[in-house]
């Protein structure tokens, strides 16, 4: 088990009284240093609540207007790092009350034996009580990210957290800067090969989570930015593929290729597309996060497989239903190709 100083990290915006409880009990029960960030809550109506956990023994930092929450911590993350030499980690807390310090030091401990690992502490969703648009948020991010990560995590949205020094200094850099950050977070895991360890901890939720700052609008378009970023890339340049498809078959129909205008066509409609779904994907929707000279060869021999495969695919279908349109058979093939697909570039090509 490794030894050394793992702070308490709680993020702020206009806190109640909870705060105030949350640190006093922080302090009396545990050594480990609680740093408290403003995020630039109003001096005037919460200047009193942050002087409080200063006389309480709380490192308190300021933002001078409200940056979010994922800016909150990436300065925390900065000063523990400069602050404390035998940085172990740190834990992450929400200032509404929902943690208890039980489970925040639990989750520590956990950290301190496992500093390679994010550490989750994972709410029981299945409890009556909890607020609908919790259960909602987190079953649907949870489906997604599995779906499209391969990342199975029962509680997406949780800010009680274990971040291990070496991935705090990854992370003050990653982009997001309000609550899209801790689903960014969740991504570099998967990027970073980093083991996530799901630690049970109370559900506790006050008047309904009223307190929280969380838009369910703006917030979840923000965490899915990069899920509907790959998705429109996937989508356009299938679209493309189609149209490309079908004007080469319209050409090459009775032309003599002894491949087969099918064959042809695929092909010539393919290179365009792929070529195109590549920068994309590289450009916008992966930010180039692989060498493109090492991403491009294993995207494009990927890339000629599927394209081989659907070429005989729709070839055989269109020769046992030749009444049946060939882009209508390429439709349903590329539809299970692409799964194929998808696999293999969330597992290998952009891992």
């Amino acid at each position: 088990m490794s030894k050394g100083a793992v702070p308490i990290v709680i993020p702020a915006y206009e806190p109640g009284e909870e705060l105030i409880r949350l640190v006093k009990e922080l302090v009396e029960t545990t050594p480990e240093p609680v740093i408290v960030v403003d995020d630039g809550s109003d001096p005037a109506k919460y200047g009193h609540t942050f002087e409080e956990v200063r006389k309480l023994g709380a490192v308190t930092l300021r933002n001078a207007v409200n940056m979010g929450k994922g800016r909150a911590l990436k300065e925390a993350f900065n000063h523990c790092i400069n602050e404390y030499e035998d940085l172990v980690g740190v834990v992450t807390a929400d200032s509404d009350g929902q943690h208890s310090v039980k489970d925040i030091c639990k989750c520590g401990e956990v950290l301190a034996a496992n500093i390679k690992s994010l550490i989750l502490g994972v709410r029981d969703f299945g409890k009556p009580g909890i607020p609908a648009r919790s259960v909602f948020g987190n079953k649907t991010t949870s489906r997604v990210m599995n779906l499209l990560l391969g990342l199975k995590i029962s509680d997406t949205q949780t800010g009680l957290r274990g971040i291990g020094a070496d991935f705090m200094k990854y992370l003050l850099t990653e982009k997001g800067e309000r609550f899209e950050f801790e689903t960014n977070m969740l991504i570099a895991t998967k990027e970073k090969d980093i083991k996530i360890i799901e630690v049970p901890v109370d559900t506790i939720y006050l008047e309904e989570n009223k307190s929280s700052h969380f838009n369910p609008l703006l917030d979840s378009l923000r965490i899915y930015a990069v899920f509907f970023k790959f998705l429109l890339s996937s989508v356009s340049s299938s679209l493309l593929d189609m149209v490309l498809f079908g004007f080469f078959c319209a050409i090459f129909a009775n032309a003599p290729v002894k491949m087969g205008y099918i064959m042809l066509s695929t092909i010539l409609a393919r290179v365009i597309s792929a070529t195109y779904n590549f920068f994309i994907n590289y450009e916008i929707v992966f930010s180039g996060g692989k060498e493109r000279s090492k991403a491009a060869v294993s995207y494009f021999a990927l890339a000629v497989a599927i394209m081989l495969l659907s070429g005989f695919f729709v070839t055989a279908g269109h020769g046992i239903l030749p009444m049946v349109p060939e882009v209508c058979i390429k439709i349903a093939v590329d539809g299970i190709l692409f799964l194929l697909s998808f696999y293999v570039q969330r597992e290998f090509i952009y891992r």
